[in-house]
């Protein structure tokens, strides 16, 4: 609205002729700027992202056109009226044609002017928005990359802690493996872009494990995962944001039934993920939102699947819900 109005000011300080009255270039303008803001929002919420991004070239230069056509038609009728009755009483007015070519001239000019300036801002906008993600990308690498530092290292280690326990110790022996298979699929199976789903079910199936084993026994963790869920590759670690919060701030208190339930299911190419957890006492519910895990997540699901995935997370007093759906790639 802003720009509008300081366009709308431009034009009356530009276009104010001393032959006319102030009053008469104020409501010319004003009419052009009705049409030529109209056309503007036509080209910037259906034909560009409809037909120009897409490359249908043709079918956008067409409906641009008529959009400035249908818009100069619609102004004549106005400008003869207004001539007639307020600027012009009882002088020759000018012809249909005379005010079509003028409106269709200037409407054409400021339309193209305008489009064109939100073209090159939208195009420096995602140059900017690509630049920060490559940023992000190229830290996440370098974290990763230092995360990796002499992993075999680090399995050695957890062999000789796994050496260590006592073998009537079954319990942590078991977190321990469980931790180490975790461990060994993030460094080494989350290299690719897409991974088996089986796998990544079974990662999360582990986490579970491991999440369960540390709360009170008074907490009920579901997992369920539908028999169809299998079989196809899915962009690795999409959905353990959601889960790591969901047990995070799951309640601890036994005097309230306290819960955790996963769920993913699939319906034709369609798979969906549901996590829904209790929300513990004294727990800020904004905290639930600004987790630098969601955040990532919600730019990772924006860049894999654009278009193609549907994110709903919603809250009350007592439960948190993520559901997540993604169409999967034929």
């Amino acid at each position: 609205m802003p720009a509008w109005l300081f366009l709308y000011i431009f034009w009356v300080l530009v276009f104010q002729k001393r032959a006319f009255a102030f009053s008469r270039t104020a409501t010319v303008e004003f009419c052009y700027l009705l049409f030529i803001a109209a056309n503007y929002y036509f080209n910037s919420l259906l034909l560009i992202p409809r037909f120009l991004y897409p490359k249908r070239y043709f079918l956008f230069g067409l409906l641009f056109i008529a959009g400035v056509v249908i818009t100069a038609l619609l102004r004549v009728p106005l400008a003869m009226y207004l001539n007639e009755h307020y600027f012009m009483p009882g002088e020759d007015q000018p012809g249909f044609q005379k005010i079509f070519m003028n409106s269709l001239l200037n409407i054409f000019i400021w339309v193209v002017g305008i489009v064109a300036a939100k073209l090159v801002i939208d195009r420096f906008r995602f140059q900017r928005y690509v630049d920060e993600i490559t940023m992000q990308k190229n830290k996440a690498e370098l974290d990763f990359l230092n995360a990796q530092l002499n992993p075999h290292f680090l399995f050695n280690s957890i062999n000789s802690i796994y050496g260590h326990i006592d073998k009537k110790n079954t319990g942590a022996r078991n977190m321990l493996l469980t931790f180490s298979e975790m461990l060994r699929y993030q460094l080494y199976e989350c290299n690719t872009d897409m991974v088996d789903v089986d796998k990544e079910m079974k990662y999360i199936s582990n986490y579970v494990s491991l999440q369960q084993s540390r709360k009170e026994d008074s907490l009920m963790v579901k997992l369920q995962v539908a028999d169809n869920v299998g079989g196809f590759s899915i962009a690795p670690l999409l959905f353990i944001a959601f889960i790591e919060n969901a047990f995070k701030y799951v309640g601890n208190s036994c005097d309230k039934d306290n819960s955790v339930s996963i769920t993913f299911g699939k319906k034709e190419n369609m798979l969906w993920f549901s996590c829904v957890n209790t929300i513990g006492a004294g727990v800020n519910n904004s905290i639930t939102h600004s987790g630098i895990g969601i955040a990532n997540t919600k730019k990772r699901l924006a860049l894999l699947y654009p278009g193609t995935h549907e994110l709903c997370i919603r809250e009350d007093e007592e439960l948190y819900v993520v559901q997540l759906t993604l169409q999967l790639n034929p």
